[in-house]
């Protein structure tokens, strides 16, 4: 697919806040693992960072997470994002969030918060996280 300079300047911008909130997730529990990280860089790529570019947008998204003082930073632009694209991010944080095999109290009500946020049905949210247990555990 071929951007225009304000397309990929919005496509990176979203991509940021989408690892931002990638990162928030695996730091929550306060064990950020090489494992979450490569669940974040797939995710980007799925959603369109250029593999040459995911280091850097890593990095910009560790920044951004550091400096934000809520998770409304990291929203704004997801909610906006076609339904697909808002699976494809949910379905990555219950992966990071099951990646060492259990959920913490914080993690579930960041997700239970991040349903209300992404006007996300609570049936199809407690489908998504069915479905990455039965994967993972």
């Amino acid at each position: 697919m071929f951007f225009n300079k304000k397309e990929k300047k919005d496509n990176k911008k979203n991509l940021v806040k989408i690892g931002a909130l990638l990162i928030h997730t695996a730091k929550i529990d306060e064990n950020y693992s090489k494992e979450e990280e490569e669940i974040i860089k797939k995710t980007l790529q799925s959603l369109g960072a250029e593999k040459d570019d995911l280091n850097d947008l890593i990095e910009i998204a560790k920044k951004c997470e550091e400096d934000a003082n809520q998770i409304l930073d990291f929203t704004k632009e997801i909610k906006s994002l076609e339904d697909a694209d808002k699976i494809t991010i949910l379905k990555s944080l219950w992966k990071i969030i099951y990646s060492n095999k259990d959920a913490d109290v914080y993690e579930t009500n960041l997700m239970r918060r991040l349903a209300g946020l992404l006007y996300i049905d609570s049936k199809v949210m407690g489908d998504i996280k069915k479905e990455i247990q039965d994967e993972i555990l």
